[in-house]
């Protein structure tokens, strides 16, 4: 049993042109963010996609619409929003370090840990509900960081220190392959 999953991050919004971490806040695309949503389209094979399921967070689901609307079934799951910032959603990036929150939880927030542990559920629910399926994921920085540890069992450190972002290594789609 097996699964492939197409990820995709939301498109650029106005807290990350305004060096905010948006976490649990719903987040706006900026007119950047909506141009890449719709570029996407032309980066991508569609007919490679059975399903799209993006975050129940604003800037997820108006990315995923911007891209996929009229073309492939979203459905929405709230397993794959971004981590929990708690008092440090919305507040500068700056503030916000992975390497401090990996088993200890932002204030009145989550650890990364308790995001791998959704993801993970979430992985399950996808290899029982559509096994052999290409299921294009759209969604934040912290469930594709949980989905480098689940699928190539590395340590939170290495997947936070080979981040694309840090190199700025975008890309249209990350493939990762979940089996039971």
């Amino acid at each position: 049993m097996s699964v492939k999953i197409i990820y995709f991050v939301h498109g650029t919004t106005t807290d990350n042109l305004e060096h905010k971490s948006t976490g649990w806040l719903p987040g706006t695309l900026s007119q950047k963010g909506i141009d890449q949503s719709i570029e996407l389209k032309e980066k991508i094979d569609l007919k490679d996609i059975d399903l799209v399921i993006c975050s129940d967070l604003k800037r997820a689901v108006d990315s995923a619409e911007y891209t996929f609307k009229d073309l492939k079934t979203i459905l929405q799951d709230k397993r794959i929003r971004e981590c929990n910032y708690g008092d440090l959603n919305g507040k500068d990036s700056s503030l916000v370090k992975y390497e401090e929150h990996i088993d200890t939880n932002f204030p009145k927030g989550e650890s990364l840990k308790e995001v791998e542990k959704r993801v993970r559920d979430f992985c399950n629910y996808l290899i029982e509900n559509y096994d052999n399926k290409n299921i294009a994921l759209v969604s934040h920085k912290a469930p594709q960081l949980a989905l480098e540890v689940i699928t190539k069992k590395i340590t939170w450190n290495q997947a936070i220190n080979e981040d694309w972002r840090k190199t700025k290594a975008w890309k249209p789609g990350w493939i990762y392959k979940i089996e039971k």
